[in-house]
């Protein structure tokens, strides 16, 4: 039992550490003309299950849809995390089809690191 304490304190501590050096990627961006959210979710899903959710340091995603603009939310372990993703993206097997959704010209990305 002593064994089992130590070992879930461990695990609660790695995963303190790894919220507390965090960064959370905010990206929006309007859909092109004529898409709507309701055709463009199952890529953005498709996005985040092949790609953004297989790549190291990533923690969690959530996207949303509100006055024209879509706007996703990415936790990683750091910022190398996050910009090696980024830099991948352009080869993940559904990126010319998200691409091809959104009004590229319109996408803002920024990355703020968790307080402390």
């Amino acid at each position: 039992m002593k064994t089992f304490l130590i070992t879930l304190t461990m695990m609660l501590g790695s995963i303190a550490m790894a919220q507390d050096a965090g960064v959370i990627e905010i990206v929006t961006m309007n859909l092109a003309e004529g898409v709507t959210a309701q055709e463009f979710e199952p890529v953005d899903k498709a996005i985040e299950e092949e790609h953004v959710s297989q790549q190291p340091g990533f923690i969690s995603r959530q996207a949303a849809f509100a006055d024209g603009k879509w706007a996703v939310v990415v936790n990683w372990e750091s910022a190398e995390a996050a910009q090696a993703s980024m830099d991948s993206f352009a080869s993940a097997q559904a990126a010319e089809k998200f691409m091809s959704m959104i009004d590229a010209t319109s996408m803002s990305m920024k990355r703020y690191e968790l307080a402390r």
